[in-house]
């Protein structure tokens, strides 16, 4: 295949040129999160030739997604976000290397993944990952270009780079709440704008090009165009090391037990189990069971005491993503008794329609 023809629009850029072009192929970048922000960096790196690219995510496609993670089809949902991301970019330029890596980033996995690559990418909407990647960053001394939305407004920066200030000296609180697209909403133009503002600081970094967001963070607003940069600086106090991170991120995390829906029909009418739909109260299909309660995920830590810790409580969501999520919340809380239903709501109605059971 003529790489050559494929690359000429920018080997011809004076600041990029076949040695430019040559970087990019030697590049490693590692996205974490296959969702609104990353279907729309990843497209651009491959298109430009970076050599070889890591997806991070263990996420299904589902039909709320297909508004803003624009290259997915909707005969893809059910499917994993990784695979459907690494057939695209085949079909889009061969030449790059795929890895799908159909796993959730932890602490057991997060340091020899980023060993193993020069650029990491943040295409996530969940905190607690946005603070595991950039304290794994530290340890392995690689560059993390973070992107974030709400609503109508991005910011996009870069971390660790060259050693210069870090996710955590910008945002210091580890404990302050933030809502993901599920809960707040989003639009998909804003997340499009976003990754492909993180795209270009991949490429400029990889190429050694331009001004760099280090120390810098931007934000943007989609509704009336305003951007505005600020400087910031680094925390010469934070200190991120292996004992700090092995304690902080431990390799053999929590166990989430999950239940199938068929067990579920069985405990329908045991008042001993309380049914715990984590979906926004406005997501359907409705499942209304006799014990049930509703607390949505993004709420559930503030609302925790709504809940018995020696109950027996079975979790659900949409499709068994969030609730995986909230059975981790409150083992960290000291719930022992809890799982989470696999398949969610989708799966509950399904089977409640086969079987004519009505609740």
């Amino acid at each position: 295949m003529n790489t050559t023809a494929r690359y000429n629009r920018q080997i011809i850029l004076p600041e990029i040129g076949e040695n430019g072009q040559f970087k990019l192929s030697k590049a490693k970048v590692l996205l974490i999160g296959a969702g609104g922000l990353g279907v729309a960096i990843l497209p651009y790196l491959a298109a430009a030739g970076v050599g070889e690219i890591g997806i991070v995510d263990d996420d299904v496609i589902e039909v709320s997604n297909l508004q803003r993670q624009v290259i997915y089809k909707s005969s893809a949902v059910g499917k994993h976000k990784v695979d459907e991301a690494k057939a695209m970019v085949a079909e889009l330029n061969p030449l790059v290397k795929v890895n799908a890596i159909s796993e959730k980033l932890s602490g057991k996995n997060a340091i020899s993944l980023f060993e193993k690559h020069d650029i990491i990418v943040d295409a996530t909407d969940n905190l607690q990952i946005k603070y595991l990647i950039n304290d794994a960053c530290l340890l392995t001394n690689k560059p993390m270009v973070y992107g974030s939305v709400f609503r109508f407004q991005g910011q996009v920066s870069v971390f660790n780079y060259k050693k210069g200030p870090t996710y955590r000296c910008l945002y210091p609180d580890e404990n302050s709440s933030s809502a993901n697209c599920t809960d707040a909403g989003v639009i998909g133009i804003s997340v499009g704008i976003i990754g492909m503002l993180q795209a270009n600081e991949v490429i400029k970094i990889i190429l050694g090009i331009g001004e760099v967001l280090n120390g810098k963070i931007l934000v943007y607003n989609i509704l009336n165009n305003e951007q505005q940069k600020y400087d910031f600086e680094k925390n010469v106090s934070i200190v991120m090391n292996s004992t700090i991170f092995e304690e902080k991120y431990p390799s053999i995390e929590n166990t989430v037990e999950e239940i199938a829906p068929e067990a579920v029909l069985n405990e329908m009418k045991n008042d001993k189990i309380v049914f715990l739909d984590v979906r926004n109260s406005d997501e359907l299909p409705k499942i209304n069971f006799k014990n049930g309660m509703q607390i949505s995920l993004m709420n559930l830590e503030n609302e925790i005491d709504k809940l018995n810790s020696n109950q027996t409580i079975y979790v659900f969501c949409q499709s068994g993503i969030r609730s995986k999520m909230a059975v981790e919340l409150l083992q960290n809380k000291d719930f022992k008794n809890i799982k989470s239903i696999s398949g969610g709501a989708l799966a509950l109605n399904q089977l409640l329609k086969e079987e004519n059971i009505k609740v």
